[in-house]
């Protein structure tokens, strides 16, 4: 049924007025939600984020927090009292249920700052929930009630239904809210202040009275390491990494002693185990023996690499965690997005504030006790209290003692009112027939000392801020040091560190490669992560990953796994440009790639066709011999050409022309040695890691046969391939290239017979981990010389009665000969030694090694998805080969 309208008529509205439709070309109808709809959801919104989620700025609480500390102080007697009973306290003012009453309270008892907790209150570590409230004990501990409370600064309001007065804010005089962090979520916002160092709060809030910079970083409970390159202040954008402590106890066992903030032991066990099911990492068995302290035990199979291990943890597993900050708090009743600093600044800043209140209101009650103090005085030395006797009414009684002081009042500070009046008339007389004026007179000076000494605070307001906070350090900042510590993390390459999970196999005249051809020929052990590069017959290279089958094209030359920026991988190539050109070699490597894009490796001719190819782990550069096919006149059928003549190019050069007449076969003639220089290492000690790219100290340069030496303050002695993912432990004293020729010297104190010994030797047996010092408990090692003639000094301890003995300066050489690792070594001296101190070590002039023929490696640039500038580069090799009569290099 249609209806007629007039052009002044409005259409009726059959929905209610909150809601309007229309409708679309379509015919479906399109709902939009306005009036009361809007107002409601916009009033949900804003409680949601004043009232439940974000915390004031003031004191640092959300509201369900304050009532909980409110509520505590009501119930306050300096004994325990149940949760239970407190969380009902709290219902009187916080419009909620009790289980969210009790899940914030726990959550402020397990923070351990504000409440003293007796009983099960759960367990951060393991995860562990806390006990029933009616099961578990609280009370305010002594810096809640010295620093969260003063009900004479604060300011109240009725609670919800009126029956009640709460604070607006408690007078927190302490950055509480970035000591305890804060996190929640509420609609169209949210909130993550992560928590910081109680010690390095307050010093940072002395800095900010001093007028100095400081930067503040977060401290987790749980310990761990941190990574705060990126913590911006804690703003939106920021991001913090915190890692495990993880620690390898033996050759097959590791130990995590600290886990990252927002995990638990049970969340990061059940990481582990997803990861080791998926084959990232291999595991023989998890141990939890979580207590106290985290520890957790994870022993590897044999063959497993601690080092590569821990890498995998922390790159596959919840061993690594990412946080991102949002400095979010409420300020006037409006979100207010600020970084941490700030923060602080605000909390110091209002905490003097604070502190100049209570100054204040202690100002004027001891003024008001002096002039009391003093008033009583004149009432009872001058006998005014006698002018009432005759006085029948109780005016008269005001008046006469009004008119009795006014002779002795102008000393006071401010004039007598009535209520002073009356407040004389209630002295009883026993306490003026015992009235002493000597008593009376020092309580009065003692009144104007503690004025003065108020007055001096508030005329110096900075310092007595900075005294007060040096006092909350002193009083409670024990056992409060850094849980976390803060270090750069290395960036771990899943790839390098992925357990090799599966196999992957080749059908080269099909042209696929995957992991389910389990019926054609086995390349290699890979994982689900990897890359892999394809070289086939017509000259083509693709990178792809790793999948259970794909095509890559028919003719399949050579299948590997894909490492990333990889130089020391070096292809030699041989190849035919089209059906009648030349034959080119080439040598080159693959850095970077664009992946699953063709990549062409001749000349870009139709036709053209690989006719020798082989990879080279460490650029070795074989000889082979080229046999030509006998036409027209050439005369030399067979010559050979050495791979080490060419420099190393990027993937795109044409190469250089081995011949124009055309090729029968390719032979192996001789295999090569490496032409690549040995490559040199530095460790960077920020992050604890070796590297190729020019960080923190250079160690030497490492063929494959050289190793890295290492030695740690418990003495342990070993050698080590200088792999990049080796990880090292915080307590390693030496780190440098070994040298197998030169004697290690140490001095240590011998435990079981209570004497310096000194030690040199060569080790004997690089694969093994060995001690210099013995076992006994008592046992340390003093110090460890890398030198060929170390010297070092001696002092003796001063005995009284006796000669001082003059230092001992030793020449270790001279002093012990070379022995074997394992033997004791020879006694330093049975006088009781005050330090041991290195000298400079004796000259020494080693041989020098025989330089072998090196050839540079060009490095190739890296080739993005857009750029394919570099694909028709024809740039030949740096030498001059002969030209012939067309004017092409030419190697025959």
């Amino acid at each position: 049924m249609s209806e007629e309208l007039d052009n002044n008529e409005e259409p009726i509205n059959k929905t209610p007025d909150y809601l309007g439709e229309n409708e679309d070309t379509s015919g479906e109808t399109i709902t939009k939600v306005t009036g009361m709809f809007r107002d409601w959801f916009l009033d949900y919104a804003s409680y949601v984020i004043l009232e439940r989620a974000v915390p004031a700025i003031e004191d640092g609480f959300k509201p369900v927090q304050r009532r909980i500390m409110h509520s505590m102080k009501d119930l306050d007697d300096g004994r325990y009292n149940k949760v239970a009973n407190i969380v009902g306290h709290t219902m009187q003012y916080h419009p909620h249920g009790d289980a969210s009453i009790a899940d914030a309270m726990v959550q402020i008892g397990q923070k351990d700052l504000l409440i003293d907790t007796q009983g099960n209150w759960g367990n951060i570590l393991t995860g562990d929930r806390a006990a029933a409230s009616r099961y578990i004990e609280a009370r305010l501990s002594k810096f809640a009630l010295d620093v969260v409370y003063n009900p004479k600064i604060t300011g109240w309001q009725a609670s919800y239904d009126g029956r009640k007065k709460e604070p607006i804010n408690l007078p927190v005089m302490f950055p509480l809210l970035l000591a305890q962090g804060a996190e929640g979520i509420a609609v169209g916002l949210s909130t993550k202040i992560l928590p910081h160092n109680f010690l390095e709060l307050i010093d940072a809030s002395i800095k900010h009275l001093q007028g100095k910079r400081f930067t503040l970083f977060p401290d987790f409970p749980t310990g761990g390491i941190v990574d705060i390159e990126n913590y911006q202040d804690g703003l939106r954008g920021g991001k913090v990494r915190s890692r495990a402590r993880i620690n390898q106890l033996d050759k097959n066992t590791l130990v995590i002693t600290e886990i990252p903030f927002g995990t638990n032991t049970s969340s990061l066990i059940d990481s582990i185990l997803k990861a080791n099911d998926k084959g990232k990492i291999k595991l023989k068995k998890i141990e939890d023996n979580t207590a106290a302290e985290v520890e957790i035990l994870i022993h590897l199979p044999g063959g497993i690499s601690p080092d590569k291990t821990i890498d995998a943890l922390y790159a596959f597993t919840a061993c690594e965690t990412s946080i991102s900050p949002l400095g979010c708090v409420i300020e006037d009743n409006r979100p207010l997005f600020i970084g941490v600093s700030e923060m602080l600044r605000r909390s110091t800043d209002r905490t003097v504030e604070l502190l100049k209140s209570e100054l204040e209101i202690q100002l004027h009650e001891l003024e008001e006790q002096w002039h009391y103090a003093s008033l009583e005085r004149i009432f009872i030395e001058n006998r005014v209290y006698r002018d009432i006797e005759e006085e029948e009414t109780w005016e008269g009684v005001i008046a006469a003692i009004d008119k009795g002081l006014q002779p002795h009042i102008k000393h006071l500070k401010r004039p007598v009112t009535e209520d002073d009046i009356v407040r004389l008339t209630e002295i009883r007389i026993k306490r003026i027939s015992k009235f002493d004026i000597d008593k009376a007179q020092q309580k009065i000076d003692s009144l104007e000392d503690q004025i003065a000494q108020v007055k001096h605070h508030l005329s110096n307001l900075i310092e007595y801020s900075i005294d007060y906070f040096k006092r909350l350090k002193k009083e409670y900042g024990a056992g409060k040091e850094r849980k976390s510590e803060i270090r750069v993390f290395d960036d771990i390459e899943a790839t390098k560190v992925v357990i090799r999970n599966t196999k992957l196999y080749v059908n080269r005249e099909e042209g696929f490669v995957g992991t389910s051809l389990k019926r054609d020929e086995y390349v290699t052990d890979c994982s689900d992560i990897d890359d892999i590069i394809v070289f086939t017959e017509d000259g083509t290279m693709m990178v792809t990953k790793v999948d259970a089958k794909t095509f890559v094209g028919k003719g399949i030359l050579h299948v590997a796994v894909f490492k990333k920026k990889d130089k020391r991988t070096i292809y030699n190539m041989i190849y035919k440009d089209g059906l009648r050109g030349p034959t080119y070699v080439k040598r080159f490597a693959v850095t970077s790639i664009t992946r699953d894009k063709e990549y062409d490796l001749t000349a870009g001719n139709k036709g053209s066709k690989v006719l020798y190819f082989t990879d080279n782990p460490n650029g070795e550069a074989e000889v082979v011999t080229v046999l030509l096919r006998q036409s027209g006149s050439i005369k030399k059928l067979k010559f050979d050409l050495d791979f080490a003549d060419l420099l190393v190019k990027g993937r795109a050069s044409k190469g250089n022309i081995v011949t124009k007449h055309p090729v029968k076969r390719i032979e192996l003639k001789e295999k090569g040695l490496s032409t690549l220089k040995p490559r040199k290492i530095w460790f960077d000690d920020t992050v604890q890691r070796l590297n190729v790219d020019e960080r923190g100290e250079l160690l030497g340069e490492f063929t494959k046969e050289d190793r890295l030496l290492i030695i740690n303050q418990k003495g342990m002695v070993k050698t080590v391939i200088p792999d990049l993912t080796l990880r090292f432990d915080d307590d390693m004293i030496v780190l440098e290239k070994w040298d197998p020729k030169k004697p290690i010297s140490a001095i240590y104190w011998e435990g079981e017979k209570e004497l310096f010994y000194v030690k040199r030797f060569l080790i004997d047996n690089p694969d093994r981990d060995e001690s210099i010092i013995t076992e006994h408990p008592k046992s340390y090692l003093e110090r460890v010389f890398t030198d060929y003639r170390p010297v070092t000094e001696v002092v003796f301890v001063k005995d009284r009665g006796k000669d001082r003995k003059d230092n001992l300066e030793i020449n270790l050489e001279e002093f012990i000969a070379v022995k074997g690792i394992t033997a004791m070594g020879n006694q330093l001296t049975k006088e009781k030694v005050l330090e041991i101190n290195p000298l400079e070590s004796l000259p020494y002039e080693a041989p020098e090694p025989v330089p072998a023929e090196e050839i540079d490696v060009v490095d190739e640039e890296d080739v993005s998805a857009d750029d394919a500038s570099n694909d028709n580069d024809t740039t030949g090799d740096d030498q001059e080969p002969p030209i012939d009569e067309e004017g092409q290099t030419m190697l025959f």
